[in-house]
């Protein structure tokens, strides 16, 4: 199964909409931090988040991004961000 790496972030204003869309995107991510999160997703998982996304959001208050990332680019962290320490597999389920 082919994945692609993104970035899923989200500005929510509800606070029970944004405790969901955090539950939501843990749920595909592999790391990340506050409503950042990167994400390893074969075509059938994004489309499945953009869809339980846009059901969990409101359109006039909150906002998702799922932004396609390269691979191969570099890992640039400041302060005091640890770089991230991926296993060479992970288990979605």
């Amino acid at each position: 199964m082919n994945r692609r790496l993104y970035l899923a972030a989200y500005d929510v204003a509800d606070p029970r909409r944004l405790r969901h869309s955090l539950e939501l995107v843990k749920g595909y991510a592999t790391g990340g931090q506050k409503s950042a999160y990167e994400c390893w997703l074969s075509d059938g998982e994004r489309a499945a988040l953009l869809k339980e996304m846009s059901l969990l959001l409101e359109e006039d208050q909150d906002s998702f991004l799922l932004i396609g990332l390269d691979p191969r680019s570099t890992v640039l962290t400041l302060g005091i961000a640890d770089e991230p320490h991926d296993a060479s597999l992970f288990y979605i389920q």
